[in-house]
């Protein structure tokens, strides 16, 4: 692709989804809010936040943060399937601009990306963060720094990016953080291979989650993802109830997202990823206004050269039958990004 054709496919995204984004469409069937403060300030108003952190910490003990269910006593220093210490390990944090765009608004993302994961897929494209835990061991009270210097930096949340082994430090972090003045969106963007009582523990102090829906086949994401068989099952519930807790997507007047459900699907090639029953699954079991991702972003990483079926990246007519079969079934918040690299890839084949 030479320089000319990469330019006018990016603003054609650009223009595209700042279409999609008007100030009326963002406004359009939202509620305004006068004042908005995030869910964790509520919970400690109410005197509930400092027992919510007890109440995880504990977990460290005999870890059952996961479905892995490893039993290790990390207080004790013992590993398991993440391989993660007591202490959070993060590689980096920035104001992220790649993320979808009702996160990053105008000034970013305040994305912190913690190292080890308690899924590790062969494909995944930050290995060396999540298979090899590259970064730097750090107190719950510097994570809480990182939380504050994003904030001043001008981002519009905390973006958490694989906390699932690390939810207890981050939420004491968040906690010390809002002594010191945090008032930003925490969003918890997670593998979506969660358990339903950890998820229960968050009620109350996430503003929204970001849960990915990698498979729906069994077979797969044990093949993909490190023996994890149950993740259909467990990703699923989760999500179920991560709606319960927050509902549908909600934007500010600057459309900025403040609270609610984001889901995100990699297409990935051959229908490994099964997209077809998981639009069917989204039409059935969520509102059909749920936002939803159909991500074309799938490229070969890491191990998944050792595999034939996910050996190459996805074809321009699997992203379009995603996408096809998204709206067939009725989903109507798809990414704006998304649909404008639908319509790109419609008009590049028309004309």
């Amino acid at each position: 692709m030479d320089l000319r054709r990469r330019y006018f496919i990016k603003k054609s995204l650009f223009l595209s989804g700042s279409l999609l984004l008007s100030p009326f469409s963002l406004l359009a069937g939202q509620k305004k809010y006068d004042r908005w403060i995030p869910a964790y300030e509520k919970l400690e108003l109410e005197g509930k936040l400092a027992q919510r952190i007890k109440q995880a910490y504990a977990l460290f003990e005999h870890c059952t943060l996961c479905p892995r269910n490893c039993g290790v006593n990390r207080q004790k220093g013992e590993k398991g399937f993440c391989r993660a210490p007591l202490k959070p390990v993060i590689f980096s944090y920035h104001p992220h601009f790649g993320e979808e765009m009702s996160l990053v608004g105008g000034k970013g993302s305040g994305t912190i990306f913690f190292s080890n994961c308690n899924l590790r897929c062969i494909f995944c494209q930050n290995w060396p963060i999540s298979h090899e835990g590259r970064g730097k061991e750090i107190r719950d009270e510097d994570l809480a720094d990182v939380m504050v210097h994003l904030q001043k930096m001008g981002c519009h949340n905390i973006n958490l990016v694989t906390p699932t082994h690390v939810m207890p430090n981050i939420l004491n972090a968040t906690r010390m953080a809002l002594k010191k003045g945090l008032h930003l969106p925490l969003v918890y963007n997670t593998s979506g291979y969660e358990c339903l009582e950890i998820l229960k523990i968050l009620e109350g102090i996430v503003d929204i989650y970001m849960p990915d829906m990698k498979y729906m086949d069994t077979d797969k994401s044990a093949k993909y993802s490190g023996g994890a068989g149950d993740y259909p099952e467990m990703a699923k519930k989760a999500i179920l109830e991560m709606h319960r807790q927050v509902g549908e997507l909600k934007l500010d007047r600057q459309g900025i997202a403040i609270r609610g459900l984001m889901i995100r699907h990699l297409v990935m090639p051959n229908r490994v990823a099964g997209t077809e029953k998981f639009v069917k699954w989204m039409a059935e079991a969520l509102p059909k206004s749920t936002y939803v991702n159909i991500m074309a972003q799938y490229r070969v990483e890491y191990k998944a050269y050792d595999y034939t079926e996910i050996a190459r990246g996805i074809t321009v007519q699997e992203f379009l039958e995603a996408m096809n079969w998204a709206e067939k079934v009725g989903l109507t918040n798809l990414d704006p990004q998304s649909v404008a690299l639908k319509n790109f890839y419609h008009h590049h084949r028309t004309h």
